[in-house]
């Protein structure tokens, strides 16, 4: 059994109480981690490697950064998402770890969509698509985990009306999201959890965890060679309800072991 999880900690530095909580209780034999928020020098890869996790960023100072942790051997394959040489932004790293390509996706958020930020969210979302659409070809089981910062339907956000107009929601974004999953992906989460008001993010504002008002952004993704090794799926909530917690809480799978 491969338990793989994926959590935007919001900064690892000042979560690292939470994350550290999280992987001695939770125990993910993967565990996909974004918005570090930090360089690779600065990623506490010896605190976490006490747990018994190999670690691997892709890190810049005080924003985004990406990492995997894995209780077996990682073989990092890539440190950035191909397509955009000029694209200096740390929000994807991909490795072989237990025998699968995993991946950690920060996605861009997008806001406001008025300006750069939504076109480029955009394109990265369509260089995200040409690149799975060639991992694809290599019939690996593959997991594509991480916080991609869209709303796929109305039913995973709670206030559909509100945020229509949101990089998160807006049809354009939908309308990518739907061209990378039907490359033949699998939402792990909605194969066992197939009801609405099932959310990953809550807002720090407003008393949105009290409120459960919530989005369901964080996904994991998997290949067909994953997807038929699935047997369970589930969002853990206990880190957000904790002392100083991320805004958003780990979403898991498990993967059969492969024949």
């Amino acid at each position: 059994m491969l338990k793989i999880a994926t959590w935007n900690v919001n900064s690892v530095k000042a979560r690292l109480p939470r994350v550290l909580d999280w992987l001695a209780e939770a125990a993910p034999d993967v565990a996909l981690l974004q918005e570090t928020k930090g360089t690779e020098e600065t990623f506490p890869a010896l605190e976490i490697g006490e747990l018994g996790y190999n670690v691997a960023v892709a890190g810049q100072k005080t924003y985004n950064g990406v990492a995997i942790l894995s209780k077996r051997p990682i073989e990092v394959t890539l440190d950035a998402l191909p397509g955009d040489g000029a694209d200096d932004q740390a929000r994807y790293i991909e490795a072989i770890t237990g025998g699968v390509r995993v991946a950690s996706i920060y996605l861009p958020n997008g806001n406001p969509v008025d300006g750069p930020k939504y076109p480029y969210k955009l394109a990265w979302m369509e260089r995200l698509t040409a690149h799975a659409r060639r991992l694809l070809e290599t019939e690996d089981a593959i997991v594509l985990g991480g916080d991609y910062n869209v709303c796929p339907t109305d039913d995973d956000l709670y206030d559909p009306e509100g945020w229509a107009d949101d990089a998160l929601c807006r049809a354009e974004t939908r309308q990518r999201y739907r061209e990378l999953v039907f490359l033949g992906l699998t939402d792990a989460l909605r194969v066992f959890n197939r009801q609405s008001h099932l959310y990953t993010f809550w807002d720090y504002q407003g008393g949105a965890w009290q409120k459960d008002n919530g989005l369901r952004i964080d996904h994991l993704l998997l290949s067909p060679q994953a997807a038929d090794r699935l047997s369970a799926s589930g969002v853990d909530r206990g880190p957000r309800n904790k002392e100083k917690p991320s805004d958003h809480t780990p979403v898991w799978c498990e993967l059969e072991d492969g024949g």
